[in-house]
């Protein structure tokens, strides 16, 4: 492994340097993933039961193809997910993925996207629900090449802050050297609405129940998209972060 890498890094400006070097001679080479021309892939990531979980992704998407993936991250000490994407011609990339977490926790999903070639698409939508003194960060980087006219791409990231030590960083990038591109980015940080809760709470929900539901509304339309066979994880990746919020709420 190379030596371990410092928050002078930008991918590593917010990350925890002591809970990755307990993990660092451990960690494996990025994952590499090809998806053939003209195919389709959908995955799910679930997280596991580990205190301290790392998630790293090469995926090369070639002509025509389409990825969509989606993601939760719910470590109690750190979580961090890395993903490399290139986008050939008429490609399409989709990431959905929630960071939820509470205590000292603290959580990464790092992307950079490549649009190499002209046509082709990316959406990556970023939800983060931290309470107690919980980081929740996204740092995305969208890299359009010079050839890659008539690329699309799309990053919405919003956060949703339960305790003033709770701390959400957004960095949505654009790097663009074609014309003719379509590319939007935004971020928000946030907090409960107070008259969403007295309304909940009016039609007899306890505050933690109330929560727990607003909440859920905020980040339950990341899994709306999945299709297939899939629909057992479905369920799973739903049931999961529904725990995860009422944990924190």
């Amino acid at each position: 492994m190379n030596a371990l890498p410092t928050r002078k890094l930008e991918a590593y400006r917010y990350a925890d340097i002591d809970a990755l070097a307990s993990v660092w001679s451990d960690l494996s080479p990025p994952e590499t993933i090809e998806i053939a021309a003209q195919q389709k892939l959908q995955q799910i990531w679930l997280p596991s039961a580990d205190d301290v979980q790392i998630r790293r992704v090469e995926l090369t998407v070639r002509e025509g193809a389409s990825v969509t993936i989606f993601a939760l991250n719910t470590a109690s000490r750190y979580g961090r997910i890395e993903l490399d994407v290139r986008l050939h011609e008429g490609a399409h990339f989709a990431f959905h993925a929630a960071n939820i977490g509470a205590g000292k926790a603290t959580l990464e999903i790092v992307t950079t996207v490549r649009h190499l070639a002209p046509a082709a698409t990316s959406r990556q939508i970023i939800r983060s629900v931290l309470g107690g003194k919980a980081t929740g960060s996204y740092l995305g980087k969208v890299a359009v090449a010079r050839d890659a006219q008539q690329s699309d791409s799309e990053q919405s990231v919003k956060a949703m802050l339960l305790d003033r030590g709770a701390t959400a960083n957004a960095k949505p990038e654009l790097e663009i050297y074609a014309d003719d591109v379509k590319c939007a980015h935004g971020a928000t940080v946030g907090e409960l609405d107070r008259e969403q809760l007295f309304y909940a709470a009016a039609r007899g929900l306890d505050p933690a129940s109330a929560r727990a539901l607003l909440l859920e509304g905020f980040i339950g339309g990341l899994w709306d998209e999945i299709v297939g066979d899939d629909a057992t994880d479905d369920g799973a990746i739903a049931d999961l972060a529904r725990a995860a919020l009422k944990a924190i709420a």
